[in-house]
């Protein structure tokens, strides 16, 4: 899929009238090509951070009809909230997702921006990397003085607007576009209600830090610079935004920190520094809380770091990851957290049933049923699957050994490998299948006229060879993942040596029966060469795998 696709996260200043939300929600999700991700409603900020999704045009057309229809329903003049804030939508960032540069998306950033100034006449920064001024990179920096203090911020001629009329426009106030890296809202929950001792910690962990003073740290002279600028001291988290405050909803303080670029500052170092720094104040992490969406790997990142710290093997399901995190830094500590409604991947993916979420008995039904798919591969890659499963959990079992613990890096590293190759094999269940119905869907194309035959001739060769090449990778995985098995025979837990052994039978089935696949899918096709090349390979992996099983049952035998 080589469609670009970019996210978009509207800040609108409404967070109590669902009905008001749900107008300006119902705006974006009139555009087609767009697809709601997010709504997060939060009462003492009286903000609500939407997030969508889709191509481009699309996305700056829906954003523009999300802010147009706030304008109409958000009095900027009545609103108060937690939140700093200038305008009905306050920000507007356009994030780059996939199979586009950040300079394709500040373009479109721009163009939305101009729009919003031109068309709507309400003021327009454009902030982080559509900054046309780099003082205007800080959103911070535009938002000063908030809505109460716009007029006059309008008034000078160093803060004139990017886009629409320099002069205040009462109802809607300003809005800040912007193109910027993907952003966790993370907000760490205190043990406290003071919103000073929130400030403070957010001034500890955060990169701008806090002013430094003369003498007393609250209340000593501003140290200044040569020009006249407060001198900063440094916060310990880089890419890293933070304020504190108090939420009445729930009735504590929160750090609230904006994670600008998780590959710098990921969320569980942000939990642990915001822990440590607690604890030196006398405060304690109850737990925490995204606001809006995360993305997957972050929450993978985090249940590994954490099981890491317990001296335990990482290499276990996605789902015992995800649930380690939530637990280990307290994401379900003011209500209940759900990946399928936080993490973006989830919701991308959709309600489509596919092959993997069906029980056993479900799948072997399927099967067995007259529709010729799922068919062979699918069964070789879950035989696969199943195969390398069985090693991973000879390491995971070798790594919580009594008696073995100076070990449990290793057969966590092993445990790691297997998951990637047995995630990569269950992925390839459904891929077998889904190549096989390209191939139908190329043969139901229309072939009247000779463009049409010869278009249709086209899409059915590029089918069977992407149907001969599936069954190959499954191959090629299944083959790969032999070392882990083949370690945990060699030197994982005695007990278990046999189920590693079975993990090798299945393996070179798995193997085998992939190899069937190809064989009668590249007899289709009319590519000598593509043949060839991918027959011989194919035969070359098959004699190893042969091998390496034969090799491996000597060693469990061995060893029983």
């Amino acid at each position: 899929m080589n469609q670009k696709l970019i996210e978009c996260v509207p800040n609108f200043s409404e967070g109590n009238d669902m009905q008001v939300i749900g107008q300006i929600t119902g705006e974006i999700e009139s555009v087609e090509g767009v697809k709601l991700l997010d709504t997060d409603p939060g009462k003492a900020t009286n903000r609500t951070v939407v997030t969508f999704v889709g191509t481009p045009e699309e996305v700056v057309e829906a954003a523009f009809r999300g802010v147009k229809k706030a304008s109409e329903l958000i009095d900027m003049s009545r609103h108060r909230g937690a939140h700093p804030r200038f305008g009905a939508t306050d920000v507007c960032p356009l994030v780059p997702v996939a199979n586009i540069s950040m300079e394709e998306t500040v373009e479109y950033a721009r163009r939305l921006a101009e729009r919003i100034g031109n068309e709507l006449n309400i003021p327009v920064y454009c902030y982080e990397n559509a900054a046309y001024d780099e003082k205007r990179k800080n959103l911070a920096a535009c938002r000063s003085g908030e809505y109460e203090g716009l007029a006059e911020k309008l008034g000078k001629p160093e803060w004139k607007p990017d886009f629409g009329p320099a002069e205040l426009n009462v109802r809607s106030g300003a809005t800040a576009v912007g193109a910027r890296d993907f952003l966790i809202a993370y907000n760490i929950n205190l043990n406290t209600t003071s919103t000073r001792r929130a400030n403070a910690l957010a001034f500890d962990v955060r990169e701008k830090g806090r002013v430094k003073r003369e003498g007393n740290p609250l209340t000593g002279k501003i140290v200044k610079d040569e020009n006249g600028d407060p001198v900063m001291i440094p916060g310990t988290l880089k890419a890293v935004k933070g304020i504190g405050w108090f939420i009445e909803e729930y009735g504590i303080a929160q750090v609230s920190l904006n994670l600008t670029n998780i590959s710098i500052t990921s969320l569980h170092e942000a939990f642990d520094e915001c822990v440590e720094k607690a604890e030196k104040r006398g405060l304690r992490v109850t737990g925490s809380e995204i606001v809006g969406l995360v993305p997957l790997k972050a929450m993978l990142d985090a249940g590994k770091y954490f099981l890491k710290k317990q001296k335990r093997s990482a290499g276990v399901s996605e789902k015992e990851l995800i649930k380690i995190a939530v637990k280990s830094m307290g994401l379900d500590d003011l209500y209940p957290f759900r990946p399928e409604e936080k993490i973006i991947e989830y919701i991308l993916a959709g309600k489509k049933k596919k092959l993997t979420d069906m029980t056993v008995e479900e799948f072997a039904d399927e099967t067995s049923s007259e529709s010729p798919a799922p068919g062979g591969g699918s069964v070789a890659a879950c035989m696969g699957a199943l195969g390398v499963a069985l090693g991973t959990m000879v390491a995971n079992l070798s790594s919580h050994k009594r008696g073995w613990d100076d070990r449990w890096e290793e057969f966590s590293s092993w445990a790691e490998k297997g998951r990637k190759y047995q995630e990569e094999l269950i992925y390839l269940i459904d891929e077998d299948t889904s190549a096989f119905n390209r191939i139908m869907e190329a043969f139901a194309m229309p072939k009247k006229s000779d463009e049409e035959k010869e278009k249709r001739q086209k899409a059915v060769m590029e089918a069977t060879k992407y149907a001969t090449q599936v069954p190959f990778r499954i191959m090629e995985t299944a083959y790969r993942s032999l070392e882990v098995i083949r370690a945990m025979v060699e030197t994982g837990i005695p007990a278990s040596v046999t189920d590693a052994g079975v993990g090798a039978l299945a393996v070179r089935s798995c193997v085998m029966g992939a190899f069937l696949n190809v064989k009668i899918n590249a007899a289709d096709i009319d590519d000598k060469k593509f043949v060839d090349d991918i027959i011989s390979k194919g035969e070359e992996i098959q004699e190893k795998t042969i091998k390496e099983e034969k090799e491996i049952l000597e060693i469990v035998s061995a060893r029983i």
